[in-house]
């Protein structure tokens, strides 16, 4: 995998805010709208499906972008892999099937926890990044190790554990956005600052 270069993520800060905002803002619907006696399950999933779609596309497109640096495109590839081939399969060979789907979707879980994980400890330096990308993994594969094992969920309970994750993963990838846009805008003054000690 590669390894990302620092100030090179501080300069995409956007993406993770973004991820943040569409995360957070589903998380949060998934958690606290009335779910109580729900019996459409397929909606549900869908919409589970158009969001992972969403967060796929974002990731695509940086990717794309990465790539013509030639710096951390390989992490964006892999993160929209996962969230695209999740959507799909939701979507085409879970679709009527909750138990399937509460699988899959824990799966998805804890692989993005995993990722997170290998993100926080291999491929970041910043230590608050590191923090951030570290504690939304360890999140991720506990909910996700939770849902696998619990069994026998109603689709209200699995909506509102996976609403959890979602807020979880969005509140701190915001953070992880505006933490990156501050390093970004020091940066920018520091440059400033030597181009005038240097004249």
């Amino acid at each position: 995998m590669a390894k990302i270069n620092r100030k090179y993520i501080d300069k995409h800060w956007v993406v993770f805010i973004l991820r943040g905002i569409l995360a957070g803002t589903f998380g949060f619907l998934l958690l606290f709208s009335k779910m109580e006696g729900i019996e459409n399950m397929d909606s549900v999933i869908t919409e589970i499906s158009v969001f992972l779609l969403l967060i796929g596309i974002v990731d695509s497109v940086s990717a794309l972008y990465n790539s013509s640096k030639k710096h951390g495109w390989i992490n964006s590839v892999i993160d929209a892999a996962i969230d695209v081939v999740t959507a799909v399969i939701l979507l085409f060979f879970a679709k009527g099937d909750l138990a399937n789907s509460v699988a899959i979707l824990s799966v998805y879980t804890i692989l993005s926890g995993i990722v997170d994980l290998f993100h926080g400890f291999v491929s970041t330096v910043d230590p608050t990044d590191r923090f951030i990308r570290v504690l939304t993994g360890a999140c991720g594969c506990v909910i996700g190790a939770v849902i696998l094992n619990a069994g026998g969920f109603e689709l209200a309970t699995f909506a509102r554990f996976f609403g959890a994750y979602l807020l979880i993963v969005g509140v701190t990838s915001a953070i992880y956005g505006v933490h990156n846009r501050s390093q970004n805008i020091e940066d920018k003054i520091a440059r400033r600052q030597a181009k005038k000690t240097r004249k």
